[in-house]
């Protein structure tokens, strides 16, 4: 077996383990009687992302090869995922503590897992002489399949259940199969050998965490970005967390396909998000980077925009809903990408890997952290759980969305100045 096609089956679970459960946890939860708390999941996500990959990060530098740091981390993510898992299956009635704290415990260990496959897929390729620019993309991308292909899995398997996978207990299982699986796999992979790289071992956890580039904000123009950084980082979980229960919904009032089906419909933002990638160069060598990042963020406008909208009553409606799934694509990508660009050219050579950290704590951890845990008082405001579906004002919840990302792209058009050179 080939040295890429191990890399590509290594990718694929690295992400199916993700996508069973990340957007469609939510329905489950609502089921037995813990939908209040669906924004807390994704707080937990993002509050473990601060620290964890620094902690597995130097554990992985100084004493354990990646690719078995790997195995042993998916191993006991897998575990903790499969108690959460047995304890949801009490169903209603069951203490929000129960299931909480072991899904804690699992995005703990699963969270950094993500930068450590990239570290075995890179230490790889290197090794037997492949080229890391070329040849990793194509392998890559296979996450995406391996996310999309779960969640499909979740949305039409039922296993013995009278509902399929996305609204029971099964999506935890089958994503804790599929890590212990994938763990497993993890210690058959080449050896990454531990670099004995002095410098980087005596950096302390502060510089591992990245949180000494925060000397950055004394520039006003990286303050500026790493400000809104954050405050568009407050819409990235928003729909991963409530765009499934918000679709199914409408099942309560029609026999809609779609909202019985909503992990599926979802599931083309990831196609869409993967697609977008192609997009990239050319807008960015077109209009340059604050134009590109201004797109993201009237993205991020329209995917609210046209969730508040959106039905499954009509094709009119399911139209908008699809649009609102292909916008995502250019909402994620294009910030994420052209904002890591415009740190790798505005950080200086010793700051940069720091200055890229910084970029992902102000986004995906404190951004989506908060942007999260007001998304939750929204909706709790607005909508409530009524048996299996969570009823309410969903187009005002959507409308206040869009509004918030509104007020933010308008002020980043203001206020960010960055001229842009095309070459």
């Amino acid at each position: 077996m080939g040295l890429k096609f191990r890399l590509v089956i290594m990718n694929f679970l690295q992400f199916a383990v993700w996508g069973a459960y990340l957007t469609c946890i939510g329905n489950f939860l609502g089921r037995i009687g813990l939908g209040e708390y669906i924004a807390w999941f994704y707080i937990a996500q993002g509050v473990v992302s601060i620290f964890m990959p620094s902690i597995m990060g130097t554990i992985a530098d100084k004493y354990i090869q990646p690719q078995c740091l790997l195995g042993i981390a998916h191993l006991l993510s897998s575990g903790f995922m499969l108690l959460t898992a047995v304890m949801g299956m009490q169903g209603v009635g069951i203490s929000i503590w129960a299931i909480f704290l072991p899904y804690c415990v699992s995005v703990a260990f699963y969270m950094p897992t993500i930068a450590l496959a990239n570290t075995v897929a890179f230490s790889a390729l290197e090794r037997y002489g492949f080229d890391k620019i070329k040849d990793f993309p194509p392998i890559r991308v296979f996450g995406t399949v391996g996310f999309i292909a779960a969640m499909w899995f979740v949305n039409f398997v039922k296993i013995g259940l009278a509902e399929t996978a996305q609204f029971t207990y099964m999506q935890l299982i089958i994503s804790a199969v599929l890590g212990i699986v994938l763990g497993l796999y993890c210690f058959t992979l080449p050896e990454c050998i531990i670099a004995s790289n002095k410098k980087n071992s005596q950096k302390t956890l502060i510089q591992r965490l990245g949180l000494d580039a925060f000397v950055l904000f004394k520039q006003k123009k990286m303050a500026i970005f790493f400000l809104f950084s954050m405050l568009l980082g407050v819409s990235l979980q928003i729909t991963n967390g409530f765009a499934t229960p918000y679709i199914n919904h409408f099942a309560a009032v029609g026999k809609s396909w779609f909202a019985q089906n909503p992990t599926f419909l979802i599931s083309v933002s990831q196609i869409c998000e993967a697609l977008c990638l192609l997009l990239i160069p050319f807008f960015l060598k077109r209009f340059g980077i604050k134009k590109v990042m201004l797109i993201a963020m009237f993205g991020w406008v329209l995917r609210f925009g046209f969730f508040g909208i959106g039905s499954t009553e009509s094709a009119l409606g399911i139209v908008f809903l699809f649009l609102s799934c292909v916008v995502y694509g250019v909402a994620f990508d294009f910030f994420n990408v052209s904002g890591a660009l415009f740190v790798e050219q505005e950080a200086s050579k010793p700051m940069q890997a720091n200055a890229q950290g910084l970029f992902m704590l102000m986004t995906n951890g404190i951004g989506a952290s908060v942007g999260t845990w007001i998304a939750g008082m929204i909706v709790n405001r607005y909508c409530s759980w009524s048996d299996q579906f969570l009823l309410g004002n969903w187009n005002m919840v959507w409308f206040i969305f869009a509004s918030y990302a509104l007020v933010v792209a308008v002020l980043f058009a203001a206020l960010f100045k960055y001229k842009h050179e095309r070459k």
